[in-house]
């Protein structure tokens, strides 16, 4: 299967056969069998990190999940705008859009993070979409909140948040709430890890759908 491997982000015959040999090596070292494996490829080989593959969680299907979404055209959500910019934009027809800079006036009114104040700007959107969070605990505690108190539903959320203030908290609450999920254990996250996993739903939605 790796001989026939197809990135829809690498975009040149060079890119392509990096991204190819990239997958053979890292397929030896994890397995190839689900989509799965293959984010777990994805963020080692975007990491550098073998190790990664380790702390990577999947709860109740987020990959199928997330294919369901993009066929509907959900709308995308993340947190920053650099993971907005990892987002590959073709192959799909989904929305994607940053939490950061919706709700400025309500992040100083309330003295909270510009992230969390994104997410409840944005709140009656948020059921049904994809949402990502690769660096702000804050907006991935506050989307929490509104998930348990029953105002929001999303289809799938990859939240990978890095850091050592509220990073693994927030994604152990993350964890025990009934969503499709994937998360990392602990304190490293960020986004290339989270723009990763979604690009490896991404181009296997555009690799099925061609």
């Amino acid at each position: 299967m790796m001989e026939e491997y197809t990135d829809i982000g690498a975009v040149t015959p060079e890119a392509l056969e990096i991204s190819r040999r990239s997958r053979r090596l890292i397929s030896k070292m994890i397995g190839d069998e689900t989509l799965e494996d293959r984010i777990r490829q994805r963020c080692v080989i975007a990491t550098g990190d073998p190790s990664v593959a380790d702390i990577l969680r999947f709860l109740h299907q987020p990959a199928k999940a997330g294919l369901r979404a993009l066929e509907r055209g959900a709308p995308i959500y993340v947190d920053i705008r650099m993971v907005e910019a990892g987002v590959v934009k073709k192959g799909h027809k989904s929305l994607v859009e940053a939490f950061i800079g919706k709700g400025d006036i309500l992040a100083s009114s309330r003295g909270i993070t510009r992230t969390s104040a994104g997410v409840l700007a944005l709140k009656e959107t948020l059921s049904g979409s994809i949402i990502v969070v690769g660096n702000a605990p804050s907006a991935l505690l506050t989307l929490c909140d509104l998930i348990e108190s029953g105002q929001a539903k999303p289809d799938l959320v990859i939240g990978v948040p890095v850091g050592f203030v509220n990073a693994a908290e927030s994604k152990e609450r993350l964890r025990r709430i009934e969503v499709p999920s994937i998360s990392t254990i602990g304190t490293r996250g960020g986004t290339p890890i989270a723009v990763a996993a979604l690009n490896e739903i991404i181009n296997t939605y555009a690799r099925t759908n061609r």
